[in-house]
């Protein structure tokens, strides 16, 4: 088997030239899979021949034959693997992405099937935690719904978010779904994602006050009506065009998913090039 060669670029028509049928699709997977050797799943054994399917492997040793989408997030798929390629090259490409009534009339699936694949894809966008914002970091907390108009009621949804503030503007960011402004709720979320090395600064709120223990160089300033904190809010005011704009509406129990697909490209807008490979990893290794 040949040496695998990444899928880089946002060309249209180049992915299509790369993956014209399945069997490109099973091929591209078996060489993320088995990039760093063969080992059977059942009995560790590092000797295999040719598998029934295409790009399969059997194991010299216990006979077990194992797919490249066994155990991945394509394993079970309910409509062609070209489609789900294709799928998530529009998912992580197109700088808003799409929602899944547009890819149902792009490739003519049951919206339903659709909604359901890319709820997979988010899934592995979420953050690996390996990489902690750093430097001076602002965080805040937001609201996304409520009332709206020709509707009774709305859901809220309470939403803190933590931004790099960098030298020309905002470098990465993530946001979580939290139950309250508690300095508990708060808290867990910046252990996660903030290293407690960086130069924190939030609002006065008394909820980020007992972080002062865990964070020694936070800093609470005034808010000034957003002044202080500008790129905070302008990045706020993105994430709810894009959530209007492309998906409408998103539940409570939904909205993390969408939070994560947000910065999963916007963490990499600086390398958009590679995203497509960075994402079929994670949908073969769950990353």
């Amino acid at each position: 088997m040949s040496a695998r060669e990444k899928f880089i670029g946002l060309n249209s028509i180049t992915f299509n030239k790369r993956f014209k049928e399945d069997i490109d699709c099973y091929e591209y997977l078996s060489l993320i899979k088995w990039e760093r050797g063969y080992m059977c799943r059942k009995c560790n054994s590092d000797k295999y021949c040719k598998g029934k399917k295409p790009f399969s492997r059997r194991c010299l040793k216990c006979k077990y034959d194992e797919s490249p989408t066994t155990n991945t997030m394509f394993e079970k798929l309910k409509f062609p693997i070209l489609i789900a390629f294709h799928i998530i090259f529009k998912i992580s490409t197109k700088k808003k992405g799409m929602s899944s009534m547009e890819l149902s009339n792009e490739f003519e699936l049951r919206q339903k099937t659709c909604w359901a694949f890319k709820q997979k894809v988010q899934q592995v966008m979420k953050s690996s935690l390996r990489s902690p914002l750093t430097g001076l970091v602002h965080a805040d907390e937001f609201v996304i719904g409520g009332p709206e108009k020709g509707r009774s009621k709305g859901l809220k949804k309470l939403i803190v978010l933590a931004i790099e503030i960098v030298e020309d503007g905002v470098g990465r960011a993530y946001a979580e779904v939290i139950e309250n402004s508690s300095a508990k709720e708060l808290g867990s979320f910046l252990i996660k994602y903030v290293s407690k090395e960086s130069d924190l600064v939030s609002d006065k709120w008394k909820g980020y006050t007992p972080l002062k223990k865990e964070f020694l160089k936070l800093k609470q300033v005034s808010s000034d009506d957003g002044k202080n904190f500008k790129e905070l809010h302008i990045h706020i005011m993105n994430i709810k065009g894009w959530l209007r704009g492309i998906h409408h509406h998103c539940s409570k129990e939904h909205m993390q998913n969408y939070l994560d697909e947000y910065h999963f490209r916007y963490n990499r807008r600086s390398n958009m090039g590679t995203i497509f490979d960075v994402l079929m990893k994670k949908m073969v290794f769950f990353e």
